[in-house]
């Protein structure tokens, strides 16, 4: 692999781990726990592996532990981080017993299935050090749920002698690695499975998971971004950009984004729902916006939209959830219906309530949301161009006013979609240390026997040396939701809490971002420098955490 000078720089960097994983370790138990609702279907579903309590990791004494293969698979969507979360892990091992040995599965859960695999040295291992990407074994998204795929997966579990499972995913990817330890467990198997917090959506967090990794770091390369756009947009001084921004459902990352970048207008999903918003309330939210400023003589701005905005407005989200449970039960007779036909058929077949808004909503739109769904059963809300709608529509509106009298600005839009971009950027000295401390601390779970558990780091506004190791079980993240048309036990996904101090903070402000230009320009992530810019954390945390 060609490495260009940063990798080189990087390869050196040696990340920080927390005191307690510095020497030998030892479990300290918490009280039970219970699953965050549905207690009842949840325990009923996993016997085996519910009512755990949660860990900690403290100082211990040293002793010999006995030699043991270990598996890891990265699953979902890339993440920065994610190298450094399998250094952890083999480096945790190594420390272990000199003997263990780590073996990457290929392209995701999919590799377990299929039996592709790969054994990770040091000298693999090394050329990963601190980079971005998952290219060391590479990622996929199948869906772990059939015993067939978990009998599989245990014939070269077996054969390997391998006995524990490191899988690297979100909120879904846990979810599977929660029902894969249960099942093993159930059938005695002898296989730990342990889960890592992944996704750069934020929405893999509670007491125990205070961030998932990759957030920081994509944050900071989207509001490098976003503070481009800004400069060039306070250069110019005749573009409205509508900046759509990726998190398949919360707002987490608009919100992060927001807070380092001050744009004119940042939605929130979560408080259009709260209000229960209509599109047209969104746009004229905006619209009005657009027209203060132009009385002021400012005919630009910049607009941050959540990738998951459509889903959240009460009359869409409604309309979704019964396209979803339509299109899982008629998806083939859907298919064979023409093109040109498909939203009349939709039109036809669904109540009147959400027959109107379907046929209110433009044609690309209402076509974006009959798109096949994701192996999870979810619509692909970034193919839903709402950066293009919500313009178009602002657009509109202002034509409205100005023939009005109300409006005597211009407008004039550029688009722009940040998600690809920001998933494999080299990872921020946070997401170096953090991933790399989750990975040592799955490998320190595994040692002392648990199942079932997901790897957690706390107090991560604090230095590294004073954050706090330990395992969550995962069944306490759980409960059930209609996935496919049928109830499924999967991790709840956290939200932007409006009672929360994030967002109260950024309600606080964002009158006065409307009106004035007070960009931020925060430029490219820095990794050599003073502590204070280099391993700072999120404003989110900071603000959770009141620091």
């Amino acid at each position: 692999m060609t490495k260009s000078a940063l990798q080189i720089e990087r390869a050196a960097y040696q990340p920080k781990l927390p005191k307690a994983l510095k020497g030998a370790v030892k479990v300290q138990e918490g009280e039970p726990t219970h699953s965050v609702a549905d207690m009842e279907e949840i325990q009923k579903l996993f016997p085996n592996t519910y009512g755990m309590p949660s860990i900690k990791l403290v100082e211990g004494e040293a002793k010999e532990y006995p030699v043991i293969n270990v598996g890891v698979i990265l699953s979902g969507g890339q993440a920065p981080g994610g190298h450094n979360v399998i250094s952890g892990l083999f480096d945790g091992l190594k420390k272990l017993n000199p003997a263990n040995r780590l073996y990457g599965f290929i392209l995701g859960p999919g590799g377990l299935v299929d039996h592709n695999y790969k054994e990770l040295t040091a000298d693999i291992i090394d050329e990963y050090r601190n980079t971005g990407g998952f290219d060391i074994i590479g990622s996929g998204r199948t869906k772990l749920e059939k015993v067939e795929q978990f009998e599989k997966g245990y014939e070269i579990l077996k054969e390997l002698n391998i006995k524990a499972v490191v899988i690297i995913g979100g909120d879904d990817s846990n979810t599977n690695a929660c029902v894969l330890a249960e099942y093993y467990a159930a059938k005695n198997y002898g296989i730990q499975v342990i889960g890592c917090p992944k996704t750069i959506d934020g929405d893999l967090k509670n007491e125990m998971i205070e961030t998932s990794f990759g957030f920081d770091t994509a944050c900071k390369t989207y509001s490098e971004m976003i503070g481009n756009i800004e400069r060039d947009c306070n250069s110019s001084r005749k573009y409205w950009h509508f900046i759509k921004l990726m998190g398949r459902s919360a707002s987490h990352i608009a919100l992060e984004c927001a807070f380092q970048t001050h744009p004119n207008i940042c939605l929130i999903s979560e408080e259009i729902e709260s209000k229960n918003m209509s599109l047209d309330d969104v746009v004229t939210y905006i619209a009005q916006v657009v027209a203060d400023r132009a009385a002021d003589g400012n005919n630009f701005g910049t607009v941050l939209i959540p990738e998951g905005l459509i889903e959240f407005i009460p009359a869409i989200k409604k309309l979704i959830a019964e396209l979803n449970d339509f299109l899982a039960a008629n998806g083939e007779e859907f298919a064979a219906i023409a093109p040109a036909k498909q939203r009349e058929y939709i039109i036809g077949k669904l109540s009147p309530e959400n027959s109107a808004v379907y046929a209110s909503l433009p044609a690309g739109v209402a076509r974006q949301l009959t798109l096949d769904r994701d192996p999870h059963g979810n619509v692909q809300v970034s193919l839903i161009e709402t950066e293009k709608l919500l313009s178009e529509m602002v657009a509109g509106k202002l034509a409205e006013w100005k023939k009005e009298g109300k409006y005597v600005g211009k407008f004039a839009a550029q688009h722009h979609f940040f998600g690809y971009e920001g998933r494999c950027a080299a990872p921020s000295n946070f997401d170096a240390d953090y991933c790399y401390s989750l990975g040592y601390t799955a490998s320190m779970l595994i040692a002392n026997g648990k199942t079932g558990y997901m790897s957690s780091v706390r107090n991560t506004t604090a230095p590294a040396e004073q954050w706090i190791a330990g395992g969550i079980p995962i069944t306490e993240m759980m409960n059930m939701e209609r996935r496919h048309g049928e109830m499924k036990p999967v991790i709840r996904k956290a939200l932007v809490e409006l009672d929360g101090a994030p967002f109260k903070a950024f309600a606080a402000v964002r009158d006065q971002w409307a009106k004035n230009t007070d960009f931020v320009y925060p430029g490219p992530i820095q990794y050599f420098g003073p502590s204070d810019v280099c391993d700072q954390t999120t404003k989110t945390l900071q603000y959770e955490q009141a620091k």
